[in-house]
């Protein structure tokens, strides 16, 4: 099975917040490598790993990073592939790394959800997958279908909630 997605996070301590992106592309059979690449520990292996995603068949890269976050923009520099920054939640509530990420130069894009957004950068990437893969779109599409049923529910749990002065 080659990925389509590789999620990359500078520590395996990053591991409980990209669960959630593994979780969600493993349960719609979107093929995915994870490893941890250090864009300050292990510069040379990050260089590697994107000048050589590409030919090796991925479509897109999420790169988790929480602190100074470099790990997106550093793969991003080396890569024409799209790469969805997640910035992880540590020192400032995650704010550091959201702003690192977020603030690329000019020519060097990272696509960027919020702190700990895993399921939204796994979702973002399929989005993109999506575009030239109508099996990925369908899931895709069926996925967003299914989201209006939780406020459904949760409606029909408040209505029958009771106090003396709530009017539906």
């Amino acid at each position: 099975m080659q990925p389509l997605v590789s999620i990359i996070m500078g520590s395996t301590s990053d591991m409980p917040v990209m669960e959630k992106a593994c979780q969600w592309l493993n349960d719609h059979h979107i093929p995915f490598e994870v490893n941890a690449l250090s864009a300050h520990r292990t510069p040379a292996a990050v260089e590697q790993f994107a000048k050589s995603a590409k030919e090796r068949g991925l479509r897109v890269i999420i790169a988790a990073a929480g602190m100074s976050a470099a790990l997106p923009g550093v793969i991003a520099a080396q890569t024409t592939l799209p790469v969805i920054g997640v910035p992880i939640k540590g020192m400032l509530d995650g704010l550091d790394a959201l702003l690192s990420i977020v603030q690329m130069p000019p020519g060097i894009p990272v696509a960027t959800v919020g702190v700990n957004a895993a399921q939204n950068a796994a979702i973002l990437a399929a989005q993109i997958i999506a575009l030239a893969d109508s099996t990925v779109a369908q899931q895709v599409e069926d996925h967003k279908a299914t989201l209006g049923q939780k406020i459904e529910k949760a409606n029909q749990a408040l209505a029958e909630v009771t106090y003396e002065y709530k009017t539906n």
